[in-house]
């Protein structure tokens, strides 16, 4: 495997940080970052109907640019860089791959060409307040009725579940327990029973939401994948989002090395810039390495789930845990190096700091992927 990229996914970064740079810059995200939406949507109007995001790695068959995986991370690592904040994450990796792995011909012809051309938000609603990350975690409940299924729970950390159009939720059968028993449903946002509001969590880039369901009605075909089939169609989805989510970690980890060894180069104490001191220069070359590593992690998964490889849930664990690691010890390493200015609100260090930690936990946090890992490796 060749651990580089290729000329039109080096055209893709450019092009992506000519527009993530304006349309994504310190302001745009402290403006989105005030709304009750948590983004702006002239930008995912943009970047869906103009630059044809959204449509990068579905299918043509379904409107889609049909390209791989590979291609899209390095787009994931420039929206790492400038933090943008989009439900691109929650629909694309999560919503747009648990259609395409569990959906069959219908829902796929429905749901992804809209998704493809920015229309539709989707996300998965899985994880609830237990913070459990195994099966026996999902508690919401389905049972089958004479014009469907009623789901009933509450999910919570929804990734953009206050803004998203279709939600991809979690639920287990009041008959089964264990992974067997849980299923997935296309719920719309406006269906009866469904209540959703966002957390005031401790990063607001990316938003979290709570979502309530009370007798929600859907329709049989409304079932994603097998009935009971739930939990392996999620896990599967979880690892390529997992993957996406490591390389936009490696985009804002290298973004808080570049600030770091910015201001070293020109902040002076005795007499001399920062950076000839052997503790702050150090410091930097630490956080460089691993960055490299962290990316050549990335890079790895990122290229097996293009092709689909069986060990790609080992590869995922494996750059999620490293790559959290590496953009919170460099988030960390920024502040100290910037002093009492990189602590203040004026500051953007601080957003990378909180962005770090909120990516540290999401999809698992690195202590559930080594465990994971090791688990893969038989111990």
């Amino acid at each position: 495997m060749e651990f580089s990229f290729s000329e039109d996914q080096q055209e893709l970064r450019r092009s992506a940080r000519r527009f993530l740079e304006v349309a994504s810059s310190e302001e745009r995200v402290r403006s989105a970052m005030a709304t009750e939406r948590g983004y702006d949507l002239g930008v995912w109007e943009q970047l869906s109907e103009e630059l044809a995001w959204t449509a990068l790695t579905i299918p043509e068959e379904h409107g889609g640019l049909g390209m791989s995986y590979l291609d899209l991370h390095p787009l994931m690592e420039e929206m790492g860089r400038t933090l943008l904040c989009a439900p691109f994450l929650s629909t694309i990796c999560l919503g747009a791959n648990a259609l395409l792995l569990g959906g069959n011909d219908e829902q796929k012809e429905i749901h992804l060409p809209r998704i493809a051309a920015g229309a539709t938000k989707v996300t998965l609603a899985y994880a609830e307040e237990n913070h459990r990350p195994e099966s026996d975690g999902i508690e919401a409940t389905y049972d089958e009725s004479g014009a469907g299924y009623v789901l009933e729970g509450k999910k919570h950390y929804v990734l953009d579940g206050h803004t998203a159009d279709l939600l991809i939720v979690a639920a287990r059968s009041a008959r089964s327990k264990g992974p067997e028993g849980v299923s997935l449903f296309l719920v719309p946002a406006d269906a009866p029973g469904l209540k959703r509001a966002w957390l005031p969590t401790m990063d607001q880039t990316r938003r979290l939401a709570s979502v309530e369901l009370h007798e929600v009605l859907v329709p049989t075909d409304a079932l994603l994948g097998p009935e009971g089939g739930g939990w392996v169609l999620c896990e599967q989805t979880l690892d390529f989002a997992r993957i996406a989510l490591a390389a936009e970690q490696v985009g804002a980890a290298e973004k808080t090395l570049e600030m770091s060894v910015e201001y070293a180069k020109v902040r002076h104490q005795f007499g001399r810039p920062i950076g000839s001191f052997q503790a702050i220069k150090h410091k930097c070359a630490d956080m460089l390495t691993m960055v490299e590593s962290a990316r050549s992690a990335a890079f790895y998964a990122s290229a097996l789930a293009s092709q689909r490889e069986a060990d790609l849930a080992e590869a995922a664990s494996m750059a999620k845990s490293y790559c959290s690691d590496t953009f919170f010890h460099c988030a960390s390493e920024n502040i100290q190096i910037h002093g009492g200015i990189g602590f203040t609100w004026e500051h953007p260090a601080h957003m990378y700091f909180k962005r770090a930690k909120s990516s540290e936990v999401l999809f698992g946090d690195p202590a559930f992927h080594r465990e994971r890992v090791a688990q893969h490796m038989g111990l």
